[in-house]
């Protein structure tokens, strides 16, 4: 199981934050909610973690938007890379299947 530091504190780049807004219209709000969601699943990312390593979380917001969230851990941060809306059968069984 993947761990979040604690607090969980994020860090936004200007460039990211205002791409996952534009490009799949995430706020940032929404993608902080997904980080609280007590049904999240977070799984590693190995084959994007060449120079850090990467994770993704699966969750939900509060209005019941399902997101795909790319982020790495910065000394005691989180650092959003991007997110977006989980793709139809394929993501949405990551976070309905029970771990």
């Amino acid at each position: 199981m993947l761990r979040l530091p604690d607090p969980i504190a994020f860090e936004w780049d200007e460039g990211n934050r205002d791409k996952n807004r534009e490009k799949h219209g995430v706020s940032v709000s929404e993608v902080e909610e997904v980080f609280f969601d007590a049904d999240k699943r977070a799984f590693p990312d190995p084959k994007h973690s060449l120079t850090e390593a990467r994770s993704i979380i699966v969750g939900k917001t509060k209005q019941g938007r399902l997101l795909f969230v790319v982020y790495t851990i910065r000394d005691k941060s989180i650092r959003v890379i991007s997110a977006r809306d989980l793709n139809k059968k394929r993501e949405v069984d990551l976070y309905e299947k029970a771990p």
